[in-house]
């Protein structure tokens, strides 16, 4: 059977537990509302892939096959495990059963979006925004339009590639349907149900690649369509949400604006949220308008509680306006994380030290002693990595491969201050306090059996089995849960 004017879209990403492909849904929503026929292959609830690829791909002819490419890796030192064999593997499972062209997109192939296509072998990539890319894609591929007027793609022209600026529009346009994805289903195993409200960031921090992925402005999206998406869950019987920004707070009017439409819709009572959030600026108003609109959990970028670091980092706030944060937290019922960044450059004892002293008496719900800075390419970091020639452990250079560096694969950094064994520095200064997910030492297992200590999300048993248990919210606040349990 052949159809016209369709593409499939694949959910690549396996991770467990589920995380519902938001990105891709709200591309294939796009294509949907343009008259294409779109149809959805997704592996994150497939109990075996390649069946559900041969399904889907065996008896048509689409003129496309998109691939979504959410995770590079799991981001996590010591672990440092790479998705990108399985995505080779899946890619191939794809030519077995089509001769169609692949596209790659994706938060994680924007990132490293020209070597995924080169070490991949596909004819196409989309940086930035597929639901205008791969519309404008499908009118090239018929002759419509030549391939120079797809924004962000990747094409290949003979040896080559060819590389357009990427889809970082200034109007943000995403669908507010959420049907083509059985968000129900991932809602009933506990995988987190997403809703973007703006993409892109204005901000510099030294580590961070959303604004590889996504822009380096704030694109915001109306109020209204957020709205109009929450109400197209609930239909569906999803009410625990979470924001897929990467601060729903920046910038701070905007957030106010969605708490209060979703206020005045009266949903606020009928849907528990949660956010991640800059430290600043959040204030009282903010706050309350977030508890009032049913916001239940914040989980802040805190990334260190000493001045030289949150400098080093180019962090706006300061430890004042983390205990601040904890505080109106506390006093609207808003259960509160802080994520800490450790290791950086210029971090040592004394620095760590100050820090977990300080989360500790501020006394959040949880703090994620995250150790190691994951190195993105054309960031901060990792220009004083090549400027410096950073290449080994002595340089702070942490790695599974040899020979130079190779961003694509899990590189991270660890101040050498902190000494041969920096998690275990890290785990002598927490001192069993409860409520820090600790970094796990080199060498040894990944202690998820210590009553959901172990921050790693990924085949994390622990959360696993508290979600078939009934938990349901963001994944730090079930292993907190489990371990005050």
């Amino acid at each position: 059977m052949v159809l016209d004017n369709s593409i499939v879209l694949v959910n690549t990403n396996r991770m467990m537990p589920p995380i519902a492909p938001v990105g891709l849904e709200y591309v294939a929503e796009a294509l949907l509302r343009l008259g294409y026929a779109v149809e959805v292959a997704d592996l994150g609830v497939a109990d075996d892939p390649d069946t559900e690829l041969r399904e889907r791909l065996s008896q048509k002819r689409p003129a496309l096959i998109g691939l979504s490419f959410r995770n590079v890796d799991d981001c996590f030192w010591p672990s440092a495990r790479s998705f990108l064999p399985q995505l080779e593997a899946q890619i191939s499972t794809v030519r077995q059963w089509s001769d169609a062209p692949i596209v790659l997109g994706g938060v994680g192939f924007s990132i490293f979006a020209e070597a995924i296509v080169r070490q991949t072998g596909v004819e196409f990539g989309v940086v930035g925004d597929g639901e205008i890319s791969l519309p404008a894609l499908l009118s090239a591929l018929k002759g419509s339009t030549r391939f120079e007027e797809v924004p962000g793609l990747i094409w290949r022209e003979g040896d080559r590639l060819r590389i357009n600026s990427p889809a970082w529009p200034n109007r943000l346009q995403v669908p507010t349907s959420r049907a083509l994805i059985g968000n129900a289903a991932y809602f009933r195993r506990g995988g987190q149900i997403g809703i973007e409200t703006k993409r892109g960031c204005d901000r510099e921090c030294i580590y961070c690649a959303d604004r590889l992925a996504k822009g380096t402005r704030s694109r915001l999206r109306p109020p209204a369509d957020v709205a109009d998406e929450v109400e197209s869950l609930l239909r569906q019987g999803v009410d625990v949400l979470h924001l897929c920004d990467a601060e729903f707070n920046i910038p701070g009017r905007h957030a106010i604006q969605v708490c209060d439409e979703l206020i005045c819709r009266k949903l606020g009572g009928r849907v528990r949220w949660y956010a991640y959030l800059a430290v600043v600026p959040f204030d009282d108003e903010l706050a309350r308008r977030m508890a009032a609109a049913g916001c239940v959990g914040i989980n802040f970028t805190g990334d260190s509680a000493s001045e030289k670091m949150l400098a080093g980092y180019r962090q706006p706030h300061r430890a004042a306006d983390l205990a601040s944060a904890v505080g109106l937290c506390r006093r609207y019922g808003i259960a509160v994380m802080i994520d800490l960044l450790l290791g950086g450059p210029g971090e040592t004892p004394e620095t760590v030290a100050e820090t977990i002293g300080f989360v500790g008496r501020i006394e959040p719900d949880c703090a994620g002693a995250g150790l190691g800075m994951r190195i993105y390419p054309n960031t901060r970091i990792a220009q004083m990595a090549a400027s410096r020639g950073w290449s080994s452990r002595k340089d702070g250079i942490r790695r599974r491969y040899e020979g130079p560096l190779d961003l694509l694969q899990p590189t991270f950094y660890i101040s050498p201050d902190l000494g041969a064994e920096p998690a275990v520095l890290v785990r002598d200064l927490i001192g069993g306090n409860p409520l820090f997910f600790p970094p796990e030492p080199e060498g040894q297992s990944p202690q998820q059996g210590s009553a959901g200590r172990d921050h790693n999300y990924n085949d994390n048993t622990v959360l696993v089995d508290a979600i078939a248990g009934g938990a349901r919210g963001a994944y730090w606040h079930i292993l907190r849960q489990v371990s005050e349990a």
